[in-house]
């Protein structure tokens, strides 16, 4: 599922360096990307989340933090 998230991520977001790091249910992903200039916080989140929604919504992913930024 690690990759998958990854690839998933790279994908939607442009020059994305991603990693994910997948325990249980629980998901870490860090992401950076020009893409996020001038994005709020939230705005950030809910890209990343995007990408991910229905693997939260079937419960393979219970718990996921993100560290969007730009570079």
């Amino acid at each position: 599922m690690q990759d998958d998230v990854k690839s998933r991520v790279e994908t939607a977001i442009p020059g994305a360096q991603v990693t994910v790091e997948i325990e249980g249910n629980r998901a870490a992903i860090a992401v950076i990307s020009e893409h996020f200039d001038g994005m709020s916080r939230v705005k950030k989140q809910q890209e990343v989340y995007a990408c991910i929604q229905d693997l939260i919504a079937s419960g393979a992913l219970h718990a996921v933090s993100i560290k969007a930024e730009t570079p």
